[in-house]
């Protein structure tokens, strides 16, 4: 007789936005609650869009050119979250185009655990005469 199926292990998510504790769509307050495992940083580009952040990852080859460590914080999270998650950055049930979920490799800070992390990437064209975040901090809001 097959085994009955079981829930699928965790994921990780790293935010950097408005997801972020403290942000309008604060993380730590959505159901069924995410594990906080940390904070960490990925290579790219912030870019302040208004009321909300938009990242264009990057790798080590292009670093010279405007990227940054864009911080932010590493949660383990359940299917149901991630699809609650999508909802918020309309990815579904019908994607607006303006994110695409990616994954990423990082280390957190704390501990310096290798994960790979699901993360929420604005589309280019949405970019278009956006202010960067040089600090790559969106919970600073400022362009110093």
């Amino acid at each position: 007789m097959p085994e009955p199926l079981r829930s699928p292990p965790h994921r990780h998510v790293f935010v950097y936005g408005t997801l972020r504790r403290g942000g309008s769509n604060d993380i730590t307050a959505l159901s069924p609650a995410p594990l906080y495992l940390g904070t960490a940083a990925v290579v790219g580009v912030l870019y302040d869009l208004g009321t909300y952040p938009g990242i264009a990852l990057s790798g080590p080859a292009s670093e010279g050119e405007g990227s940054v460590p864009v911080l932010g914080e590493v949660y383990a999270i359940t299917s149901e979250l991630e699809r609650r998650l999508d909802q918020i950055e309309e990815i579904w049930p019908e994607p607006s185009g303006e994110y695409v979920k990616r994954e990423v490799a990082l280390t957190l800070k704390e501990g310096g655990t290798a994960l790979t992390c699901l993360v929420y990437e604005i589309n280019p064209a949405i970019l278009r005469g956006a202010p960067r975040l040089l600090h790559g901090d969106w919970m600073r809001k400022s362009n110093s």
